[in-house]
């Protein structure tokens, strides 16, 4: 898998892989969620492609205290070899160059296999409630 910036015209093809992994929500317009991330730290937007065919992503932000990833995906047809792995530890590598002391990310109590997977990779769980609020809406009214 080669790993690469995020470009425009892999908009539609980001977007159906977070639908096959199940990542969108009504409440996360995936759209705006890229249009937003390209106004930060768009070098910090991966996907992974094989043989030019787009089969992993990954959004990593750093704010100076903690590194967060998000959307962290592999398509079914190419998951158990090692993707998800590549691309959390270029995450990791990227922050470290930044001086990032630690990274976060959220995964829903619900999915164990996701737990599971960062568990082996050194990831466990912190004694904190993660607490949100929408300030923006982006379902369309």
């Amino acid at each position: 898998m080669q790993i690469r910036a995020y470009q425009a015209a892999d908009e539609e093809a980001v977007i159906a892989l977070w639908h096959e992994c199940g990542l969108v929500r009504p409440w996360n317009n995936p759209r705006r969620d890229i249009a937003r991330k390209l106004t930060e730290q768009p070098e910090l937007f991966l996907v992974g492609t094989v043989a030019q065919t787009l089969v992993a992503t990954a959004m990593i932000g750093f704010d100076g205290h903690r590194g967060w990833l998000y959307y962290l995906a592999v398509a079914l047809t190419h998951r158990h070899q090692s993707y998800g792995r590549q691309l959390v530890q270029e995450a990791e590598h990227l922050l470290i160059q930044r001086g990032c002391p630690k990274l976060n990310l959220l995964v829903r109590s619900s999915n164990s296999k996701i737990i599971e997977f960062y568990q082996k990779l050194g990831y466990a769980q912190d004694e904190a409630v993660s607490l949100g609020r929408r300030l923006i809406p982006d379902q369309d009214t």
